[in-house]
């Protein structure tokens, strides 16, 4: 009996909830002044799971809303899964020791595999690859810089290596609420034994019925933000949905 889990984003500027469009950090929008609270409202709703990002962080290399994030952790029993500027084993070892579940690295992903495979091995379980992808091609640094490498290409780099999962963000549709792009998920979770997790541009419940329908047991999951705070999506809804039984 598989399952989608739905991951509710928290994305983090100056200490804030916000959402951006296309990774432009001059569209953000502010959804929540206190990231805590938000935390326990996605708790309440019956989510299993939060979806963090420290957007300030994935500019600046390093974590910039550290406040925030512990405040996430205090107010919550939720597992969560973190990303943005990690990009050292010092930054690892510190969110796992302060009680994040899972850490997402992405720029380390493209400029050091090395340290992704390292830290696959010493923390199993708890360490996801970011695939984020403008044009088709991955994105770094905040989603500023575009490599040559394909989301497929970066996934077989740790086909063995033990990480939990793929986080693949189609930045082009992110925070336009005008569909996750099921295609490239599907091809994505086709070519790796890697769950998959979806993200950018969930903006209905049709997103979710469509990447169910796809009927791919490697597509784990998908992160909603915008049409979550916005109130497009129902969270309700969305979960019985997504505990429907897939066939395989």
């Amino acid at each position: 009996m598989a399952r989608l889990i739905l991951f509710p984003a928290i994305d983090l500027k100056d200490g804030r909830c916000v959402r951006l469009t296309r990774g432009e950090m001059a569209s953000a929008t502010v959804f929540n002044d206190d990231p805590a609270a938000q935390a326990t409202l996605f708790e309440q709703a019956g989510f299993a799971w939060l979806h963090c990002v420290d957007l300030d962080g994935a500019f600046a290399g390093r974590s910039a809303n550290p406040a925030a994030i512990r405040s996430i952790r205090a107010a919550t029993v939720l597992p969560i899964q973190l990303g943005g500027g990690i990009r050292d084993m010092a930054a690892i070892e510190g969110w796992i020791a302060a009680g994040i579940t899972r850490v997402v690295l992405g720029t380390a992903a493209l400029t050091n595999p090395a340290l992704v495979k390292d830290a696959a091995r010493t923390f199993p379980g708890q360490i996801v690859v970011g695939a984020d992808a403008r044009g088709g091609r991955i994105a770094t640094e905040g989603w500023a810089a575009v490599s040559e490498l394909t989301p497929i290409d970066l996934a077989r780099k740790f086909e063995d290596a033990g990480v939990a999962a793929i986080l693949f963000t189609d930045v082009d549709g992110d925070g336009l609420l005008g569909g996750v792009n099921v295609a490239a998920t599907a091809a994505l979770a086709r070519a790796v034994r890697i769950p998959v997790i979806a993200s950018g541009g969930v903006g209905s419940l049709a997103d979710v019925e469509a990447l169910l329908a796809v009927d791919e047991p490697n597509i784990a999951g998908v992160v909603i933000g915008r049409a979550l705070y916005d109130g497009r999506i129902d969270a309700g809804a969305a979960l019985e949905l997504a505990n429907t039984v897939r066939t395989r």
